[in-house]
């Protein structure tokens, strides 16, 4: 029976081929692909094999799991995906490297507050909601504008890109559909040429969808189940 460590190696392994594979048909070259290993609800013992493998930038839903995982899992990168309340900002701020779901403008106040009281620079991507379903978190595509043009005034939080998050249970077709206009409002705001803002990232595609994410334009992706296999939810 294949140990675990070696299972998350070759899974890795299968992974980064795709992404390779997905950036040449589209053009460009699988280094240029930010692979992000998403690991919410595996526990610490379990990541370790990915980060003794070379994976140095890992992703957490919740605050308060990646509070639990960053002493035992470095050194690496951590990137805060998942919906966050201002309330918990403080906890994280000075703990990760990138927040890649900022969605409101009361939000970027509070990461511009508690960055200048930890004496840190914030990097962040604007969540967008493409889609238009009521269920997942992000603004709007035209209430964007309003973040970028707040996003200016301040100190402490620079803008490097987008994210977004597909439907689930819709046909790949559908998908790529909210990945191009995802993609096109990326490089409307590139050229329009923001203060404070540059678009570097572009965070689409995920277990299930990274390659057409990779074919409209994603420049990294978050990967979970794919490199640490199915979740168990308690």
């Amino acid at each position: 029976m294949m140990q675990p460590e070696q299972m998350i190696r070759d899974n890795i392994d299968r992974v980064r081929e795709r992404i390779a594979k997905a950036a040449a048909l589209s053009g460009r070259d699988g280094q240029d692909i930010t692979l992000v290993c998403v690991t919410k609800n595996f526990p610490a013992d379990a990541i370790k094999p990915a980060l003794r493998y070379g994976a140095d930038i890992f992703g957490e839903n919740r605050v308060q799991e990646l509070l639990g995982k960053y002493d035992s899992v470095h050194p690496c990168q951590w990137h805060l995906i998942g919906h966050l309340q201002t309330n918990k900002v403080k906890y994280i701020v000075d703990k990760v490297s990138l927040i890649q779901s900022v969605d409101s403008v009361r939000l970027l106040d509070e990461i511009e507050s508690q960055s200048i009281k930890h004496g840190v620079v914030s990097n962040v991507l604007l969540q967008v909601n493409t889609s238009g379903e009521e269920s997942k978190s992000g603004v709007s595509p035209d209430g964007i504008w309003g973040l970028l043009e707040k996003t200016a005034s301040l100190t402490r939080v620079k803008v490097r890109g987008l994210m977004t998050i597909a439907p689930l249970y819709v046909s790949e077709v559908a998908n790529r559909l909210h990945f191009v206009n995802t993609h096109r409002l990326y490089i409307d705001i590139k050229e329009k040429k923001y203060d404070n803002v540059s678009m570097e990232s572009l965070s689409m595609g995920m277990s299930g969808d990274f390659e057409s994410a990779i074919a409209e334009g994603s420049t990294m992706v978050r990967i979970g189940s794919a490199i640490f296999g199915n979740r168990i939810y308690n």
